[in-house]
Parts: C-alpha cells; sequence; structure tokens
C-alpha cells in the first residue's frame, strides 16, 4: 500500500522552457536507463522477496523513492513544454505546427497525445518496456543488476546534465545524479554483507560446483582462429575471483560431434526432397541423377 505527499522530493525549477530538453529528458523516464525501469525492477525484487525482510524493506523503499524520481521528471517535462504552447498557437493559421515541432526537436506526441505532458516512453518515443525489469529471485543476481541499472541511469542524467544549460534543470539533475551515487554503493554494500566476492560467486553460490564440468570453469575460451599468444589480462592467469580456481588461457576447440537432425515431420510440410532421408541422401541422388 502506497501513500503519497503533494510536494515534490526534490525541487523541480525550469528557467528557460525548452522542448527540445523535455524530449531528452523522456528517456530518463521511459528509456531503458530511465527511472520506471529501476521503480518497476526494485518493486518486483521486492514483492518476490523471500529470505530477511530487511532486503524486502530496503527494495521497497527505494523503489518507492524512485517513483519520486518519475514525478520529478515528468514535472520538469511539462514545465520544458509550457514554452512550446503559445508558438505552436501562432503557427495554427498557415504553417503546421508539428513539423515546426520536428523541426525544433521537439516530440510532436507531446501534442497530440499528452498534452504537454510527460509520458512512458524513451526519447525516441517507444514505450517503456517491462522485459528490461531484471528479478530473479536470487539476491546476489538482482544486485549485480541493480549495480548496472544504477550506473547506466547516473550515465545517462550525467549526460542530460551535460546537454542542458538552464540552471534550475542542472540543479534537479545534480540531486538525481547524487541519489544514483548512493543506489549504486547500497547495493554493492549487500553484495559485501552477503560475504563479498568470494562467498557470492559463482552465482547462484547454493548449486555444488561438482556437478559442473571443472574443467571448463575458469578457461577463458579464444575464438581468434590466428591463434594469439595468451593477452596480459587478469582474466588469463591466477587465482580466480572467487578464490575457488585457476584461470587459464585456452583455444578452442570442438568437443562435441557433427550435429545430425532426423527427417522432417510430414505435418511440418517441408519440400519433399528434405523428407526422403535426414541425412540429405535423397537430395543428392536426385541431382546425380539430373547430372547423368
Amino acid at each position: 500500500m502506497f501513500y503519497h505527499d503533494k510536494k515534490l522530493q526534490y525541487k523541480v525549477r525550469v528557467d528557460k522552457p525548452n522542448p527540445a530538453f523535455a524530449k531528452l529528458l523522456q528517456q530518463a523516464i521511459g528509456g531503458i536507463e530511465g527511472e520506471i525501469r529501476v521503480c518497476l525492477q526494485y518493486m518486483f525484487q521486492a514483492w518476490g522477496a523471500r529470505g530477511p525482510e530487511k532486503y524486502r524493506d530496503m527494495l521497497l523503499e527505494t523503489g518507492t523513492e524512485e517513483m519520486a524520481h518519475i514525478e520529478m521528471l515528468a514535472t520538469a517535462v511539462a514545465l520544458n513544454l509550457e514554452g512550446a504552447t503559445n508558438d505552436l498557437k501562432d503557427k495554427v493559421a498557415g504553417e503546421n505546427p508539428i513539423v515546426g515541432s520536428i523541426m525544433g526537436g521537439m516530440d510532436p506526441r507531446h501534442v497530440l497525445s499528452s498534452g504537454m505532458a510527460a509520458m512512458a516512453v524513451d526519447s525516441n518515443g517507444v514505450p517503456f518496456n517491462g522485459s528490461w525489469v531484471v528479478g530473479t529471485g536470487n539476491l546476489a543476481a538482482d544486485m549485480h543488476a541493480n549495480v548496472m541499472a544504477e550506473s547506466s541511469g547516473r550515465v545517462l542524467a550525467t549526460r542530460l546534465w551535460e546537454s542542458t544549460d538552464d540552471k534550475g534543470m542542472k540543479d534537479m539533475l545534480a540531486f538525481l545524479i547524487a541519489r544514483d551515487t548512493m543506489h549504486q554503493n547500497q547495493w554493492l554494500a549487500v553484495l559485501e554483507e552477503l560475504g563479498g566476492l568470494e562467498n557470492n560467486h559463482p552465482i547462484p553460490n547454493s548449486f555444488p560446483q561438482s556437478e559442473e564440468h571443472k574443467e571448463f570453469s575458469y578457461a577463458f575460451i579464444s575464438t581468434n582462429i590466428e591463434k594469439p599468444e595468451p593477452p596480459l589480462g587478469r582474466w588469463t592467469r591466477g587465482r580466480s575471483i572467487d578464490g575457488k580456481g585457476e584461470f587459464k588461457f585456452v583455444h578452442a576447440q570442438p568437443h562435441g560431434e557433427v550435429p545430425k537432425l532426423g527427417a522432417p515431420d510430414p505435418k511440418g510440410h517441408a519440400q519433399k526432397e528434405q523428407m526422403m532421408d535426414g541425412s540429405g541422401g535423397g537430395i543428392m541422388k536426385k541431382v546425380k541423377e539430373k547430372l547423368t
């Protein structure tokens, strides 16, 4: 159950409305690096959380905070669009306002679909995609996914900060960048609390490594046909990061056989030549007959 406060989590001020910047801000709302993604990711992880309640509570609280960030950004989009209203009205007599908006870098759907408001889309107008939300039921795997989400979100926020000279927008983005800093650190803190790299990995640590083919567990397989010497990389030699093996560098080689598939199912309606036998012999027989 959720409650709301009428006030924003942090002030949102636009000194000079800019419809083109409103379009860029949409990426921080509905893009793959955006706030809808992290909000739903943390919520679904929390709603399915099993184990210590403190992790569920932390996810719920952070997911709820991300709702506030969506609200801030949606407000920023609306305020940046307010400057477009009169301009569009002036164009009604004779000019096409949509063409003018496109040429000015504005998303025409801000006029056509939302009435000068934010939408659940990215900066190209592509709707938010729920398949971006990661919730595995494995706490360590989810924390790594969350660090990645906050990292890419912070990269986006810093690029948006660089893209505007509006002091109000820079101030709002500086707040969001700071929150991304905290959220990266809190997910990493959970991983540290769970035992760090050696205890957590390989994920899931509940699966016995005795059941995997351990000769492949710490081998970097090079598929370079030129068979180069091992590079001086941390991943090619020495103790593995999880402390449970030794890295090695090997050149790829096949360990299986040439795949042989059976004949097609007649009900699948492949060509007759395909169904004569599974080896392709029927086709080759016909080719030989034509040649002779």
